[in-house]
């Protein structure tokens, strides 16, 4: 039986969550895409917490006339910027089982540029 776009998001999703684990040092960086909007928060898995937090609802980037791929690169130079404010500078990077593609590599392309190393 063939799975659901949702299923199969959920099992690459789960397969990368036993790998990826962040740490106040080294935050994990999740990536979440909806239809219109897109979410990057930096998480300490050891306590639980998220550290900096952007998003493309952000009052930066909501008023910005731009289509997806560029609305993410901008997230991914804010939230570069706010991790690096906050003595963040290296993270592991968490595509959250969407494809390294369009807008999620258009989003780690912008937050490496911005000076997050992963």
């Amino acid at each position: 039986m063939a799975l659901t776009k949702i299923e199969r998001r959920f099992r690459i999703k789960k397969r990368i969550r036993k790998i990826v684990k962040g740490t106040a040092v080294k935050p994990r960086m999740s990536v979440f895409r909806s239809n219109t909007q897109i979410y990057v928060q930096l998480i300490d898995d050891e306590s639980g917490k998220t550290l900096v937090a952007a998003s493309s609802r952000c009052k930066e980037i909501a008023g910005q006339k731009v289509n997806k791929t560029e609305q993410a690169a901008l997230v991914g130079k804010l939230i570069a910027e706010r991790s690096i404010a906050a003595g963040i500078n290296s993270v592991v990077f968490d595509r959250n089982g969407y494809l390294y593609h369009g807008r999620v590599k258009s989003l780690a392309d912008a937050a490496r540029e911005g000076g997050l190393k992963f």
